[in-house]
């Protein structure tokens, strides 16, 4: 069996040479041949220069670079369209992905599993961190079409039927927590304790995060335009109620002066609900905007591996 290591980066110069020694650790007790290929996703320090040195002292390893920052779905996709292993094993640079589950991981392939999955838990995060977390897993699972599980992220081995079903998934805005579900295949978990990360600073802002949290419940789902519907209606249903019950008012007692209050409110809550109805249809067509553009997903600029099964095109050069 050959496995292929993806491990996307960004900015992590002071964790390749650590990430690539605890995984050669790690891999020598299994006896198991191997790649590690890492995508430096547009790095402006040192990163690309660290996987270079690191060739030297690791023959495993492969590199990608891309000609800028196309975020993290790019890189996870490009290390899956390069991987050439009979399993792959998506992981961070950070550390944070501990590589002492690699053995369990390989394990759970064995026993005929394509999906073998890290669950971390949430020892270390803030408590309002922890709360919002919980709260968005238990509302996208109550609109999306597929299952998202708090703590299951990228890290976990993909059996090669797994990788190649999800490439058959060639959509613009990727969502790969929700394709890992989509694709279905049998499925086995496995639980670990947080690691906060060694070197270097989070990716993630909070701006990140919430984008990343719109980009879970649109990518899968038609139920925020559902919900205009109703919304709609709803408003509909109030407004033909308050001019109902102000008819009879003025049947039965006469013609009151209009109030600054019934007026202000109508306006502001008519007016809130379609611009909220407008923002979710907006978020649709962007979508719909970006896929009919079919750019591609990412741009290489230079990279040691080879696409497999695929022609080296001049977006794609390969070089050493």
């Amino acid at each position: 069996m050959f496995i292929s290591f993806v491990i996307p980066s960004y900015n992590e110069e002071g964790n390749i040479h650590t990430m690539m020694k605890a995984l050669s650790e790690t891999m020598a007790l299994g006896g198991y041949p191997y790649e590690v290929l890492f995508v430096d996703d547009g790095s402006d320090d040192k990163t690309m220069d660290e996987i270079r040195d690191a060739i030297i002292d690791y023959p495993e390893v492969e590199y990608i670079s891309f000609t800028r920052n196309f975020g993290k779905e790019a890189a996870i996709l490009a290390g899956l369209e390069y991987a050439k292993g009979d399993a792959v094993i998506l992981m961070d640079a950070d550390l944070q992905h501990p590589p002492e589950l690699i053995p369990q991981l390989i394990r759970g392939y064995e026993e005929g599993y394509d999906q073998v999955i890290a669950k971390r838990n949430r020892k270390g995060d803030s408590p309002i961190r922890s709360l919002l977390s919980r709260a968005y897993y238990w509302g996208v699972n109550k609109t999306i079409d597929v299952e998202l599980h708090d703590g299951e992220g990228d890290f976990r081995l993909l059996s090669r039927r797994a990788v190649d079903s999800l490439l058959q998934l060639s959509e613009g805005n990727r969502f790969s927590k929700g394709l890992y579900s989509w694709i279905g295949l049998e499925q086995k978990t496995i639980s670990y304790e947080n690691v906060t990360r060694q070197h270097g600073e989070t990716k993630w802002s909070f701006k990140q995060l919430l984008n990343y949290a719109v980009d879970g419940i649109v990518s899968f789902n038609t139920k925020p335009l559902r919900l205009c519907f109703y919304a709609g209606l709803f408003s509909l249903f109030l407004a033909i109620s308050y001019i109902a019950i102000s008819l009879v008012g003025i049947i039965r007692n006469g013609v009151d002066v209009p109030g600054y209050f019934t007026i202000i409110s109508a306006v502001l809550f008519l007016g809130g609900v379609q611009l909220l109805s407008l923002g979710i249809i907006g978020e649709y067509v962007g979508r719909i905007y970006n896929e009919t553009k079919k750019r591609p997903h990412y741009l290489v600029r230079r990279t040691s591996a080879a696409v497999k099964g695929k022609p080296v095109t001049h977006a794609k050069i390969r070089s050493s």
